[in-house]
């Protein structure tokens, strides 16, 4: 997956969400794997073909090549995301408690997809902000791309606790619900949800077209577009 350009500046006060930012899940579910046969263009990079099916037509030396340069790539990710952090951490030790150095350091290795780390530094802000959806919610799609869908929904649940009409994070949980738990139905009532209370959402196309998907899953009875 192609990561945003590192800012060498600090996100302040805090990286906000935007809808760019939050259906970046949906390139990341289908990057691993998770998502089955519909398969869209959008976000932050271009979607490739199902793990899995990839897998079982590449020959070995295809399949060891793949590995290794996605390992070339994770390790420059990473040493690109340890340089742009390095002086923000050295702040860090002086300043342990301030969320906006920590919720700085997480947003750099989360678009550095060193997902592990994000999620710490993410949970390290959460303790002393917990009310902050657009953190809780990054945390929660960074589980995901984990491949952890239910420590991601509970997240989304949380944030969604403080905020429950906020857009991305109902976007979100719904992919999760279904394409990580398969469930179709809890995803519709979240993504009308998210259309009825933010009827002017930038990414209202999208949403239409995964809700008519999901409702073809369903077989139920097509969406119907608004204006």
């Amino acid at each position: 997956m192609e990561c945003e350009a590192v800012n060498n500046s600090i996100h302040t006060p805090i990286q906000q969400w935007t809808a760019a930012r939050a259906i970046t899940l949906m390139v990341g579910c289908l990057l691993v794997g998770i998502t089955g046969g519909w398969l869209v263009r959008s976000w932050r990079s271009p979607v490739v073909t199902k793990t899995a099916s990839v897998a079982a037509i590449s020959t070995p030396s295809q399949s060891s090549s793949a590995t290794a340069s996605q390992a070339v790539n994770a390790a420059r990710l990473k040493g690109m995301a340890d340089a742009q952090a390095a002086p923000i951490l050295e702040r860090l030790k002086k300043e342990p408690s301030n969320p906006v150095l920590l919720i700085s350091i997480g947003n750099t290795y989360y678009d550095a997809q060193q997902y592990p780390t994000a999620v710490d530094f993410y949970g390290r802000a959460l303790k002393i902000k917990p009310s902050d959806v657009s953190v809780r919610t990054d945390m929660a799609t960074a589980y995901w791309y984990m491949g952890d869908a239910d420590t991601a929904i509970v997240e989304f649940n949380k944030a969604l606790n403080y905020e429950p009409n906020n857009p991305n994070t109902l976007f979100n949980r719904g992919l999760v619900k279904w394409k990580g738990k398969s469930d179709a139905s809890g995803a519709l009532t979240d993504w009308k949800k998210l259309l009825e209370s933010n009827p002017h959402y930038q990414a209202k196309d999208k949403v239409e077209q995964m809700i008519t998907a999901a409702e073809n899953d369903l077989g139920s009875t097509p969406h119907k577009r608004t204006n």
